[in-house]
């Protein structure tokens, strides 16, 4: 019998093939792909072949490879490595490993303990960060290799519980994958776990505020919000649901699991009320200070753990021990399951100490509160801190207490980017800061917009009574804008979801830095706050104020080669270039590639819960051919218990008479609905009225209108069968509608704060020109502004 309960066995498989295994005396090799080799040493020649907190599978198909050994020295060949070791004991002289191929132009090998340049991973937290934080390593870097140093991590034994490294081991894995940064990552999933599935709903907004509210202040504001229109999936309690003023015998109220019957009577009734309005519920937890005697539970939990009870005496908080673990769930936990919370909020905050040695608390708690919530077979998920490699396993990542700053703001896209280098791809941050700083409502606008287009879109704050996130508390212009994209936020949930399977499927996280797709091109390094936003879409968040002249603010980018459309106005781009991009406050650059299909839920069908929509809004961009699968599931059962699911086939062809049709679904399980409504939006195409529409080969009736401002051709459909194919076909020519420049101009040119003559001479001036070069020609020679010469001329020279 184990340690601790059944549900704490994970999926592993750490014992390699034998025929992968290179082994000496002291010295011990395994092969497991071309490209990853694990590297061990023990003077006593004993090795390890249980999990890890880091590693769990070894159990890799052997690649091939010869070994060429002499009495004083080993080589490994593989299609990728040619590692070469003198059979010492491991060092920078005797250990080396070179990567094949023109990886670098001055350094492709590595010698043991050497440091190199790294792409970094991410950190801890960000807690009291006012801009930048050190990064941890990840596992990518320009020279093509990178190590993983597991010598230090507790193995995870076959009962579930884990144990203490014996010796004084060097357990090292060295990835040399060249520039193939993908590749690099889904091998990192393979030999240290997959990300799993999130639950649907954890993709809607987040409601989240450390303020002291009552059950009736909360439901007020729930139903404020659904008034103003504005959808939430999921309702954070913050930590004064439970007793905080308690005797000061018992020290401080941080830690507490009794609900405060003066702000929630009845909490059983709070939270069957939240879940009728769609909302998923989680608590925060301080758990550092254990269970002491005014805890309604304290009673029983400590006659099950020996601890004297009449004597009040404080039931400490021992991660490393199965008994308490096991009812620190059983009476803190469960019980408040069982009457309605979804997950937990791990606030942990009290550093990395235990009892045992190189044993961190919060990867403990991570670990153990993650297979918990999936025992009574739901989908699991925790909100907590990130505790080192392999914490992507525990899905989502809470950031921690930022500072009310710009500063801030500019350092998130690019630390949400930098985390998929470790694979940790589902950051939550809390959207419009955390604490100090300063009240700028075009700072909170600029952050709901990233927030957004982020893994998690979390709005929480302070108890600051100041620092408010409720949109309706800022500048009319602000709350327009906030609402309209946290209700966007609801519409992206099927790409999102979409997003979400293949992150775990594919190992291809939902936030990828340029450089992970254009690995030798300089130009994608230089962008760190830009990145993709799933297979389609690139995300450049504007971080800095507006031009007071201009009115916009900007962003410094760069696009691939291709054709991209901007996903709000429709404004085609060229890429292969370095460009400046220029927004007002209502919306920020997200730039679509040619050829792209984005499922959306329509805004008919967007609420608070995040189901499988009876109404689909589809924008399938021109350009080029394309192909997306829509994933759907019940958005809650655990990802390796057999559920059913549906996969949608979209297709895009691009031609004369172009072709988007959506293809059968088997769903005899009823996954998805069985009609649906379909609100499809060709983008970047002319007026046509040469268009038909057929249903499992019948033609069908349907709806159209067209927006020259951005180019795009809307079908209106409704009451489609949804196990029927649906085939539209239109006379697009083959050609992108091009950039109505004239009207972007005047625009432009409308709102920036200048002398109208400039404005009107301005103006004539581009109006005259047929000949591209020499309007920009005589644009320049005008003296003009340098940010109104750059806005023009990313106008100018878009497509």
């Amino acid at each position: 019998m184990g340690r601790v309960s059944e549900k704490y066995k994970i999926k592993m498989s750490p014992v390699a093939n034998r025929k992968a295994i290179v082994q000496g005396d002291k010295y011990r090799f395994t092969v497991l792909t071309p490209q990853l080799i694990r590297l061990e040493y023990d003077e006593a020649g004993i090795f390890e072949d249980r999990a890890t907190q880091v590693v769990l599978n070894r159990n890799f198909p052997v690649p091939e490879f010869r070994v060429v050994e002499k009495p004083d020295s080993l080589e490994i060949i593989t299609s990728k490595l040619y590692l070469v070791y003198d059979k010492k004991r491991f060092s920078k002289n005797g250990l080396s490993i070179d990567v094949n191929g023109n990886v670098s132009d001055w350094k492709s090998k590595w010698h043991f303990g050497e440091s190199f340049v790294n792409l970094k991973g991410t950190a801890r937290t960000l807690d009291e960060a006012d801009g930048a934080v050190a990064l941890e390593d990840g596992i990518l870097s320009h020279n093509g290799f990178s190590v993983l140093d597991d010598s230090k991590s507790l193995i995870i034994d076959e009962d579930g519980w884990v144990t203490p490294r014996e010796g004084n081991r060097i357990d090292t894995y060295f990835f040399g994958y060249g520039r193939d940064y993908l590749e690099c990552l889904k091998d990192f999933f393979r030999l240290c776990g997959e990300t799993p599935l999130i639950p649907r709903f954890a993709l809607g907004n987040w409601w989240s505020r450390y303020h002291k509210y009552t059950d009736t202040e909360y439901k007020e504001l729930m139903e404020r919000f659904e008034k103003e229109g504005i959808p939430f999936s999921v309702a954070v309690i913050d930590m004064d649901w439970h007793l905080v003023d308690i005797d000061p015998k018992y020290g401080s109220g941080w830690t507490g699991y009794t609900w405060n019957r003066e702000f929630f009577p009845d909490p059983k009734e709070f939270m069957d009320w939240l879940h009728k309005k769609g909302l998923r519920i989680t608590l925060n937890v301080h758990p550092a200070d254990g269970v002491r005697a005014h805890e309604e539970m304290y009673v029983d939990m400590a006659k099950e753990l020996g601890v004297d009870y009449e004597k009040g005496d404080k039931i400490n908080f021992d991660i490393t021990d199965p008994k308490f673990m096991e009812a620190y769930f059983n009476h803190l936990h469960h019980p408040n399951e069982e009457m309605g919370v979804d997950f937990w909020w791990i606030d942990w905050q009290q550093g990395t100490t235990t009892k045992i040695e190189g044993l961190d608390p919060l990867w403990m708690l991570n670990h153990y509160h993650y297979l918990d919530n999936k025992r009574d077979g739901k989908r699991p998920l925790i909100l907590s801190r990130y505790a080192g490699p392999g914490s992507h396993r525990y899905p989502v990542g809470f950031s921690g207490d930022a500072v009310v700053t710009w500063e801030s703001l500019d350092f998130q896209p690019y630390f949400t980017a930098t985390a998929s280098n470790i694979g940790y791809g589902w950051w939550s941050h809390d959207i419009g800061g955390h604490m100090y700083g300063y009240k700028d409502d075009q700072l909170f606008t600029r952050w709901v917009q990233f927030g957004v287009f982020s893994p998690i879109m979390r709005l929480h704050s302070s108890n600051n009574p100041f620092i408010v996130k409720e949109p309706w508390q800022f500048n009319p212009y602000t709350e327009s804008i906030v609402k309209k994209f946290l209700f966007l936020r609801h519409q992206l949930v099927p790409y999102l979801y979409t997003m979400n399977h293949r992150f775990n499927k594919e190992g291809e996280p939902l936030i990828q830095p340029m450089y992970y797709k254009n690995p030798f091109d300089d130009e994608a390094y230089k962008v760190p706050n830009q990145y993709w936003f799933g297979t389609d879409m690139i995300v450049c968040p504007i971080t800095k104020p507006v031009d007071e002249k201009l009115t916009m603010g900007s962003f410094d980018g760069w696009l691939p080669e291709g054709t991209y459309f901007d996903f709000f106005n429709g404004r085609v781009y060229k890429g292969g270039r370095r460009i400046s991009l220029f927004r007002g406050l209502d919306t920020i650059p997200v730039l679509v590639k040619a050829g792209s299909i984005i499922p959306m839920t329509d805004n008919k069908a967007v609420r608070n819960e995040v189901t499988n929509p009876e109404a689909l809004e589809i924008r399938i961009y021109a350009g080029e051919n394309g192909t997306l699968h829509l994933y759907e599931d019940n958005g809650l059962s655990p990802d390796d218990s057999g559920f059913m699911d549906a996969i949608t086939t979209m297709e895009f062809k691009w031609g004369e008479t172009s072709e988007f049709v959506i293809k059968a679904v088997n769903d005899k399980e009823g996954v998805i609905p069985r009609n649906r409504d379909y609100r499809l939006k060709f983008i970047g195409v002319e007026d046509t009225c040469d268009i038909s529409v057929s249903v499992s080969g019948k033609e069908t009736t349907f709806h159209k209108e067209y927006d020259n401002s951005t180019h795009t051709l809307q079908i209106l459909l409704t009451n489609v069968e949804t196990n029927k194919d649906l085939k539209v076909k239109l006379h697009t020519e083959g050609c992108i509608a091009g950039n109505n420049i004239s009207d972007q101009v005047f625009e432009l040119l409308n709102k920036a704060q200048i002398e109208y003559e400039l404005k009107t001479l301005i103006y004539k001036v581009i109006t005259k020109h047929s000949d591209r070069t020499s309007l920009l020609g005589e644009l320049s020679s005008m003296g003009l502004d340098r940010s109104l010469l750059s806005a023009l001329f990313e106008i100018l020279t878009a497509y």
